[in-house]
Order: structure tokens, then sequence, then C-alpha cells
């Protein structure tokens, strides 16, 4: 599937169209829609540079308790 944003749209923005993709992609991680693994894919940049456009806009990421469980789960099976 292709996203066409019209020149206009991103003009208005005041962005570059990398900036507006990477907001809107930021949006829809804080936003719970996509995981922190696929916006970091979907913003073609690596887990940790994507981490850090979170934490310079103060976005927590999304981790609780049982996320957790689930890593350790995983280390114990390595």
């Amino acid at each position: 599937m292709s996203l066409v944003i019209s020149e206009d749209i991103v003009k208005a923005s005041g962005l570059s169209e990398k900036e507006l993709i990477l907001e809107l992609i930021i949006l829809l991680f804080e936003r719970k829609k996509i995981s922190l693994g696929k916006a970091a894919k979907l913003a073609q940049m690596p887990l940790l540079q994507f981490q850090h456009q979170l934490a310079m806009r103060n976005i927590p990421i999304h981790y609780d308790e049982s996320d957790l469980e689930i890593d350790l789960k995983n280390l114990q099976i390595i």
C-alpha cells in the first residue's frame, strides 16, 4: 500500500517530506497503533535511533510488566 501526501500538505506542515513522515510514524507509535519495532522499520531507522527520536520528544516507550516477563522468559531460553 502506498500513501500519497500532496505537496500542499507537506508545505502547510512546515516540515520536509521526511520529517512529516517521521512525525506521522511517531504519532502512530504514541497512540499504540504500531509497535516500536514496526515504527523504527517504517521510519527506516535503527531501533536505537528511533528511540532517540522518541526521547527528544519526551515520548515514553510502551513497556510494561508483561513485556518484561516475556523478555525474561526469552532470555531464559537462550
